[in-house]
């Protein structure tokens, strides 16, 4: 796969970072400079308790069905080469249909759904639309010079309002429902990131999805690996660690909810962790 070459805005951007990530470097960090903050788009607080109207997930399901696969370490692949056009259009139409939706008017189980596949389908889309990318972060196309990858661009429009992937987590799923699971339903086409599932998130299915995804995250080697008596974590968990209790014990706490009972028993011990992550794309390998 080839990599397309920064632009020079890309260079100067991680130039910098580097430079202000050098004092992090000396105690072997692997984390952001900053993760996004939970910080409530209140706009997005409208709901109807009494709705009953449902979207229509489905072409989403057929899509994932159709390129989303399984390697033998456990790491759900997108085709992204073999995708057809016909097939790229279909996912154009859903996104533009769902758009169009009154989200406001929704019940919050609906809109979570919502708002779970909105991201995931604009990011499969946002790597379509610049692929072949060696990872999403190549992509360099938010607003301001020192801003990193795709996140703060608004792909999208809803109910009149231009929208971000960043806006989508961090000012509306996070703040909202404040369930740290969500962090395993949202997919950034990186090996590291918790699996893209086979099927969209509807509100019949979502709590067992998201438990489920927890679980085979957490037991994965991408999310809990331990080595004798040291614990590699993957690196959402320091990124986000408010979100999963605030600090180690916290994080601990957290895994033995999800982890096997082998795993959770070995975590009884651990006192302090390392983090990694693998930000190469979620490709799946040419056939």
């Amino acid at each position: 796969m080839t990599k397309q070459p920064l632009n020079m805005r890309s260079w100067v951007r991680r130039i910098m970072m580097l430079m202000l990530l050098a004092p992090l470097a000396a105690v072997g960090s692997t984390a952001v400079l900053s993760a996004p903050r939970a910080d409530l788009w209140p706009l997005w607080e409208a709901h109807d308790p009494a709705s009953t109207r449902i979207i229509d997930h489905a072409r989403w399901t057929k899509f994932l069905q159709r390129h989303v696969h399984t390697d033998a370490a456990g790491v759900n692949r997108v085709a992204y080469a073999r995708i057809p056009e016909t097939d790229r259009h279909d996912l154009a139409a859903y996104l533009s249909a769902i758009a169009a939706a009154p989200v406001s008017t929704l019940r919050r189980a609906e809109q979570r759904a919502f708002w779970i596949n909105l991201y995931n389908a604009l990011t499969v889309t946002l790597i379509l639309d610049h692929y072949p990318v060696a990872s999403i972060r190549d992509i360099d196309i938010s607003p301001g010079l020192f801003a990193d990858g795709p996140w703060d661009k608004a792909l999208v429009t809803v109910e009149g309002v231009p929208v971000s992937l960043n806006d989508i987590e961090h000012r509306i799923l996070r703040p909202i429902w404040r369930d740290p699971r969500l962090h395993y339903a949202l997919n950034c086409a990186s090996v590291g990131c918790p699996n893209l599932q086979r099927r969209a998130f509807t509100t019949m299915n979502a709590p067992s999805l998201l438990d489920r995804a927890a679980r085979d995250f957490v037991n994965s080697p991408r999310g809990a690996r331990l080595e004798g008596d040291q614990l590699t974590v993957s690196s959402l968990y320091v990124w986000f660690v408010e979100d999963f209790g605030g600090g180690t014990a916290g994080v601990v706490r957290h895994l033995k909810e999800f982890a096997a009972p082998d795993l959770a028993a070995a975590l009884d011990d651990v006192t302090e962790i390392e983090d990694a992550y693998d930000w190469s794309l979620n490709d799946a390998a040419p056939q």
